[in-house]
């Protein structure tokens, strides 16, 4: 058995990517600036404050970061209070690990604002959360996986993580965690994840 379970929550338990997608659009058409394929790697997987310096260094005026972050927040907050779906076997995995009593941490690179208006939707109490405040650096790097470990009492090569961005495996990898990469196909099973831990 894997020591802990550690998610990502955007695009792997919630499909919430289309929906940051379109609120990131909504804040960069207001600073003068289109998105574009090219800006999947600064925007899915990443922070408000990474997608916020993204945007302004695309933007033709300058801009307040913080602004402009909190517009970014705001305009997902929106988003989401309309509808968003959970992925396909996201319950059923969360019900086999309380049943087994395997540690989880839900390791996001939103808010926790946002965190809080997700949450109540999958019905699953994790034993950490780990939001992008919690961190100095976001992912792709691997301080918010090492500190969900820690907090957790488990070392990270003991941890499985699940991701669906590039930036969220390099962040588990790096960290030493083993990675399940999780489609839109849905989530594994408990019997699927400690195959691999």
């Amino acid at each position: 058995m894997p020591a802990a379970v550690l998610f990502d929550l955007d695009g792997t338990l919630v499909d919430t990517e289309p929906h940051w997608w379109r609120a990131t659009a909504t804040v960069a058409r207001g600073l003068g600036v289109d998105l574009g394929p090219d800006d999947e790697p600064d925007v899915l997987g990443r922070t408000v404050e990474h997608t916020a310096a993204h945007l302004l260094s695309r933007a033709p005026r300058d801009h307040d970061a913080g602004d402009t972050g909190d517009a970014l927040t705001r305009a997902f907050a929106g988003e989401l209070a309309h509808s968003f779906d959970v992925m396909p076997g996201a319950t059923p995995l969360l019900r086999e690990l309380t049943a087994a009593r395997i540690p989880t941490a839900l390791v996001t690179a939103s808010p926790r604002s946002i965190a809080a208006l997700v949450l109540p939707r999958l019905g699953h109490r994790f034993d950490e959360v780990v939001a992008a405040e919690d961190t100095r650096r976001g992912k792709p790097h691997p301080d918010p996986y090492l500190e969900a470990a820690r907090r957790l009492g488990a070392h990270p090569s003991r941890c499985v993580a699940l991701e669906d961005s590039p930036a969220g495996v390099t962040a588990a990898s790096t960290a030493g965690c083993h990675v399940v990469v999780v489609t839109r196909t849905g989530l594994p099973t408990l019997r699927e994840i400690r195959s691999i831990a």
